[in-house]
């Protein structure tokens, strides 16, 4: 997994940019991209922290919870609703498109998953 740099080295482009070196030329002597240096500054500038941003997690699962509650009530009306039915019931009715996989880790989330049971699966 990629670490984001140091807060030691983020100070030390900053210093050294905010001291008069350039931003290419600060990337060149502490070994890194162009672009990191300016962002580093950029940030700096903003908000006066140099402290790197959270990396990965969520980022897009606030979207489909806007809508737990017609989802759940779905779900609670008819148990064996599927997820392509969910995802065309969302279409439909509230105007928005969800991919079956994005409402089943929805659905996962919630503790709504169903799991088939080898022994009603036999045949008698």
């Amino acid at each position: 997994m990629v670490k984001p740099l140091s807060e030691d080295l983020r100070i030390r482009v900053v210093r050294a940019v905010e001291g008069g070196m350039s931003r290419r030329a600060a990337a060149e002597r502490f070994g890194i991209s162009v672009s990191s240096a300016i962002r580093f500054v950029k940030e700096w500038r903003e908000s006066g922290t140099t402290k790197a941003k959270p990396l990965g997690g969520d980022q897009r699962s606030q979207r489909i919870e806007e809508h737990h509650e017609a989802i759940m009530n779905a779900v609670e009306a008819k148990p064996d609703m599927t997820l392509v039915e969910i995802s065309e019931m969302l279409e439909s009715e509230h105007g928005v498109s969800f991919a079956p996989s994005s409402i089943w880790r929805f659905l996962d989330r919630h503790g709504m998953t169903f799991k088939k049971k080898r022994a009603r699966s036999r045949a008698g």
